[in-house]
C-alpha cells in the first residue's frame, strides 16, 4: 500500500510517498516561500498550499491509501466562522506573550498548579498565552474559532475541526492527567471548549473531502489521520516508545524526549510533558539551536557558507569565547522567554572559526543542561538516538557525543517524523500490529572521545559560571 505524510515544519514543507510492501520512500522538502519579515508568523493558507503541493507533486495518480498528517506544537491562528484565517499562524517562536507571562509567573502558586496540571510552563510559547496575547490586541476571541496550523491542515483537507490529543498536549490548554481540555484554564482564559477543535484520539481517521483528494491528485473518501506532532511522531519513527531511548534533534531549536509510563512532572519546573500518539513524554526542549548557526552565518558573516568551510579541524582543546544561544529566548531548564543571548569571554586573538566554535558548544551545552534535568527525572538513558541539522558537520555531531559521554546512534532514514506518520498509518491499517514494534536500521554509531571529553568538561563549567551569573543569582540553575 501507498501512505501519504505531509508535513508543515517551522521552516519548510515536506512530503514522503511510503510503500509498506518494499519500504520504500520518496520524500520532497521544500523551504516556505517568504510570508513576512518576521520570520515567527507565517500564512495558514500559505503553508498548507506549499505542503499540498508538495504531496501531489508525489500522489498525483498514485493508488494512495491513507494520508497522514504531521506538524508542529505551540502554533495558533484565529479563524472566522467560515474557518476564513484573521490572523497569522503564531509559531512557538514567537515570544508576543513575554510580557504577559512574565507577570502570571510572579504567582508562584499559580505556576506550579498550571504547571503539574498540563505539563507546560507559564512561557510565551504556549497557545494558551498567545491567546490572551490576542485578546491584548484587540481581537474579540468569542467571534472567532482558535486552531493551530497542524489542526488547520487537518481541517482543509476533511472539513472537519479536529485536534489529535498529541498536538493538543503543547497548547498548555489540555490536562495532561485527564486528556481533556481543563474547564478551568479556558474560563480564566474567557474561550469556551467549542472554539476550539474536537479533540480526536490517535486512531480515529476522517475521509478525505472532495477538495483534499482534488488538491492532492488522489481518491476522495481514503482515510486521513488527523495532525500529530513532529515531535510525537519522530518517537514512532525512530523506534523510540519503548522506554529508555532518547530521542535528540538538534535542529532549528533542540529536543530529547523520552517515553514514559506515566505523566512524570517534577516538583521544580525544569523539563515538559506532552503526549505522544502512544504514550507520555518527559522531554526538554530549547529554543536556540541551528537557528543561532544561521544567525551567526548570516549576521556576523554576511553569507550563507556551508559547515565544512567553517568546521576546520576539531580541536576540542581551542580557546573559544562562552556563546549563550538564547537569541530566541529560553526554554528548558531556565524557561524566560524574555533571556537574551550572546558571547562572553571574547579575546583578540579569536577569529570567525573561533566564534563560530564557541556558537556550536554553547548550544550543546545548553542542551546538555537539559539532559542533566531529564536523567535526573527518569534516569539516565540505554540509548540516544540523534537527529537534525547537526548531522550536516562532522565536526558538531562528535562534539556532541564527546561533551554529553554518550554513544550517539544516527539512523538510516533521516526523516523521522515523516517515517513516523508512515508508521502509524500502517499500525491503522492492519499492515503492522502495533507501532511499538517498529524498529528502524541504524547506519552509523558516533563514539565520545573522552579526551576530548575532559577539556569540554572544563569548558561546560566556564559556561556555567557565565550562564548562573547572568541568569541564576538566586533563581533556577
Amino acid at each position: 500500500m501507498l501512505i501519504l505524510v505531509l508535513e508543515a515544519s517551522t521552516t519548510s514543507a515536506k512530503a514522503m510517498l511510503y510503500n509498506s510492501d518494499t519500504h520504500e520512500s520518496k520524500v520532497l522538502v521544500k523551504t516556505y516561500g517568504k510570508m513576512y519579515d518576521d520570520v515567527t508568523i507565517h500564512k495558514a493558507e500559505q503553508v498548507f498550499m506549499e505542503m499540498a503541493a508538495l504531496g501531489r507533486e508525489l500522489a498525483q495518480w498514485q493508488d494512495v491509501s491513507v494520508v497522514s498528517l504531521s506538524g508542529t506544537w505551540h502554533s495558533i491562528l484565529l479563524c472566522d466562522k467560515n474557518m476564513t484565517p484573521k490572523t497569522p499562524v503564531y509559531l512557538w517562536s514567537h515570544t508576543g506573550a513575554a510580557d504577559i507571562c512574565r507577570g502570571l509567573r510572579g504567582d508562584a502558586a499559580f505556576v506550579n498548579s498550571y504547571y503539574h496540571k498540563t505539563g507546560c510552563m507559564v512561557n510565551a510559547i504556549y497557545p494558551a498565552y498567545k491567546t490572551l496575547m490576542l485578546k491584548e490586541m484587540g481581537y474579540d476571541l468569542g467571534s472567532y474559532y482558535i486552531m493551530g496550523q497542524g489542526s488547520y491542515n487537518t481541517y482543509r483537507l476533511t472539513g472537519r475541526r479536529v485536534i489529535t490529543a498529541c498536538l493538543a498536549s503543547g497548547t498548555g490548554l489540555l490536562n495532561i492527567h485527564e486528556k481533556k481540555f481543563d474547564r478551568s484554564i479556558l474560563d480564566e482564559i474567557g474561550i469556551e471548549e467549542g472554539q476550539l477543535s474536537e479533540l480526536v484520539p490517535y486512531s480515529e481517521t476522517i475521509p478525505l473531502s472532495d477538495e483534499g483528494a482534488a488538491l492532492l491528485g488522489v481518491k476522495a473518501g481514503i482515510p486521513v489521520i488527523p495532525c500529530n506532532s513532529d515531535g510525537g511522531l519522530n518517537q514512532v519513527g525512530v523506534g523510540a516508545l519503548e522506554e529508555g531511548v532518547m530521542t535528540f534533534s538538534v535542529g532549528t531549536s533542540g529536543a530529547m524526549r523520552l517515553t514514559t509510563p506515566q505523566a512524570l512532572i517534577p516538583d521544580v519546573p525544569s523539563t515538559w510533558c506532552y503526549l505522544s500518539p502512544k504514550s507520555w513524554l518527559s522531554g526538554a526542549a530549547t529554543s536556540g539551536c541551528c537557528n543561532c548557526i544561521d544567525w551567526f552565518m548570516n549576521s556576523l558573516l554576511e553569507t550563507r557558507g556551508s559547515y565544512v568551510e567553517l568546521d576546520g579541524e576539531l580541536d576540542a582543546g581551542a580557546d573559544t569565547p562562552v556563546f549563550l544561544p538564547f537569541l530566541f529566548g529560553e526554554r528548558c531548564p531556565g524557561w524566560d522567554d524574555e533571556r537574551r543571548g550572546g558571547f562572553s569571554d571574547i579575546t583578540p586573538q579569536m577569529g570567525r572559526r573561533d566564534l563560530y566554535r564557541g556558537v556550536q558548544e554553547g548550544v550543546l551545552y545548553n542542551l546538555y543542561q537539559c539532559y542533566q534535568h531529564l536523567v535526573k527525572l527518569n534516569g539516565k538513558p540505554k540509548k540516544i538516538k540523534l537527529s537534525g541539522g547537526i548531522l550536516h558537520s562532522q565536526n558538531w555531531t562528535q562534539m556532541c557525543a564527546d561533551i554529553f559521554q554518550e554513544e550517539m546512534e544516527i539512523d538510516k532514514e533521516k526523516q523521522g517524523s515523516l517515517i513516523g506518520g508512515a508508521v502509524l498509518a500502517m499500525e491503522l491499517l492492519g499492515v503492522i500490529g502495533d507501532a511499538k514494534d517498529y524498529r528502524p536500521e541504524a547506519c552509523e554509531r558516533i563514539k565520545p572521545d573522552f579526551q576530548n571529553a575532559q577539556l569540554y568538561a572544563k569548558k561546560y563549567r566556564r559556561y556555567l559560571d557565565v550562564y548562573n551569573e547572568n541568569f541564576c543569582k538566586g533563581g533556577n540553575k
